[in-house]
């Protein structure tokens, strides 16, 4: 789902026009400087948990060591600080539950729409 369609559900459920819905969504989730909740909460270093949904935080990975993968040269990889989301335990229960496979759709996770004798795959790995 992207940000267009989120405002559309958005928008119906909550009783309001597509536009102001968009903005409610701008103003929360926005990454541009000083605008989204969630962005400035996390410049300013506090977290951010929603309950029921998840918490989003920042981490900072230290300077390491690494490889040129072209040249094998040992190359310092610089200190980085980056954004953490870690769900929530109902987010976590709702989205790992067992559902049932739904019709049509294998248990093993492979897509079977395409017939057989049009994967190329299994051609490729015989050569």
């Amino acid at each position: 789902m992207n940000k267009t369609e989120m405002a559309m559900k958005l928008a119906k459920k909550a009783d309001l026009s597509q536009g102001r819905a968009a903005e409610i969504l701008e103003f929360v989730f926005s990454a541009q400087p000083r605008k989204g909740l969630i962005a400035t909460a996390l410049d300013a270093g506090e977290k951010v948990t929603i309950p029921g949904f998840g918490t989003f935080s920042t981490k900072s990975r230290g300077e390491r060591q690494g490889r040129n993968p072209a040249t094998g040269a040992t190359i310092t990889i610089p200190a980085k600080k980056y954004v953490h989301f870690k769900p929530g335990k109902t987010m976590r229960e709702r989205v790992t539950e067992d559902r049932p496979t739904p019709v049509g759709r294998p248990k093993s996770g492979r897509c079977h729409s395409v017939p057989p004798f049009f994967n190329f795959t299994g051609f490729l790995r015989r050569r």
